[in-house]
């Protein structure tokens, strides 16, 4: 009967150890690394050109090299251009401002099974184009500007777009076109895209 007690006692012991200890799956693939998500690499080229009624005055083409993961929707991370000048405007009392002027080009990619890509761009491009003369007034002890009493202050465009686009490779997609009010002169974005070999 001890011997009966002490063989219950055990067993019971041993059930209630093996349930808090968990079970290993021999199936289970936990112990191996992932497989990473693949990409593709990609090139984006983007092309400002600026027309003056049918005359093309300009044309500025970027490149950008980007890894489009695949997938069949963004997914975070950009890659970003920024090029450009520190232009100097007046702010009155003798002061200078400087105000960056030039080219900003944000992208994220995704590889689609059928072979498309999509592509959010947002696109920012700003000029100086002529400029104005801004009277200066004179302080006490400071020369003026000018002997005219004038300071001559840039005229700053700018040209913004966010888009979200679905091509093939080597289509070409004129993305944005805008009007600038003041100018007439008419700004195209051109977008298009190969996939890296």
């Amino acid at each position: 009967m001890k011997k009966t007690t002490i063989y219950l006692t055990c067993f019971l012991a041993l059930g209630l150890w093996a349930s808090r200890c968990p079970a290993q799956d021999k199936g289970k693939t936990d112990d191996k690394p992932k497989a990473e998500a693949l990409t593709t690499p990609v090139k984006v080229q983007i092309v400002f050109t600026e027309f003056d009624g049918d005359k093309k005055v300009k044309s500025l083409p970027y490149v950008l090299y980007a890894n489009a993961p695949d997938a069949p929707e963004l997914k975070p991370g950009w890659t970003k251009l920024r090029i450009g000048s520190r232009i100097p405007v007046y702010v009155g009392n003798n002061q200078m401002q400087y105000i960056d002027v030039g080219t900003n080009i944000d992208v994220r990619a995704a590889h689609t099974d059928d072979g498309h890509l999509l592509l959010q761009l947002a696109l920012e491009r700003s000029w100086v184009e002529g400029d104005v003369s801004v009277p200066v007034t004179k302080s006490d002890g400071a020369p003026a500007e000018s002997a005219s009493g004038h300071f001559k202050e840039p005229i700053i465009r700018a040209f913004k777009s966010e888009l979200d686009l679905k091509l093939r490779e080597g289509q070409s997609v004129e993305s944005a076109m805008a009007a600038d009010p003041i100018s007439g002169k008419v700004m195209r974005a051109e977008v298009s895209f190969s996939v890296v070999k």
